[in-house]
């Protein structure tokens, strides 16, 4: 009973992270091998998240070497920061105490949300965001009702308003919001928005495992070592069994 309890309690954070709106995600369809994405999505993030928002488990030299970003570029373009250095974390100048108040609570840090919470739902979420004058930012989210943050990526997707659909339980009306539709004011058309968005989640789901291709590279390595090795042992128990015949 103990054991149970404590398993109970462990899983609380994961059961709560995942909690949200019932709303069917959309697939991302990102590949951590597109270097052309990542360095996209990169740059996606250094202008319009990393004002608020820390990846604070991966430094700027591992990032520029891995999505093949010379090291002088990106300091120059992706690193807005006059004090940052090339080995620095890639932490947030944003004042904690300071955003708690903005926001209700201090911006996450983005390390690792793509493992939290899935790309699925990244790409969905950061998709969904519509107008709502009731809430402080003034938008709202399907994904994440009462979201409480701005849509940051708004003038690349432009002011989006709810579409409904009037559902009747137990004889009572009510409106559900199924999606967002573009007043077309932003710099992006709605496909090439969608791209960004798969970017940003690419890099995202990069930083949550910057050592995933690596390990997949590894891995073809190590099955090759073991075919070779398993056909080796084959020849070897048949020499064996040769005279034991």
């Amino acid at each position: 009973m103990k054991k149970l309890i404590l398993v109970l309690f462990a899983l609380l954070p994961s059961m709560a992270m995942a909690a949200g709106a019932n709303v069917p995600l959309d697939k991302a369809n990102n590949d951590i091998s597109d270097q052309a994405s990542l360095q996209n999505g990169a740059k996606i993030f250094m202008n319009y998240c990393a004002g608020c928002h820390s990846t604070q488990y991966q430094r700027y030299n591992r990032v520029a070497e891995d999505l093949g970003i010379p090291p002088d570029l990106m300091m120059e373009n992706l690193v807005f920061n006059p004090d940052a250095k090339i080995g620095d974390l890639m932490k947030s100048a944003i004042p904690e105490k300071q955003a708690a108040n903005w926001f209700g609570a201090p911006p996450p840090d983005l390390t690792l949300v793509a493992r939290v919470r899935g790309t699925d739902w990244l790409y969905t979420y950061l998709r969904t965001f519509y107008a709502d004058p009731t809430r402080p930012f003034g938008v709202n989210n399907m994904v994440f009702p009462s979201v409480g943050m701005p849509h940051v990526l708004q003038e690349l997707q432009g002011v989006t308003t709810p579409v409904y659909e009037t559902t009747t339980v137990d004889g009572v009306e009510h409106k559900v919001v199924v999606g967002v539709e573009s007043d077309g004011t932003g710099e992006l058309s709605s496909g090439e928005y969608d791209t960004a968005v798969r970017d940003l989640v690419n890099f995202l789901e990069y930083s949550g495992d910057p050592v995933k291709l690596e390990r997949h590279r590894l891995g073809w390595w190590v099955m090759g070592f073991l075919v070779i090795f398993a056909f080796v042992s084959y020849l070897l128990k048949k020499e064996y069994w040769r005279d034991v015949h």
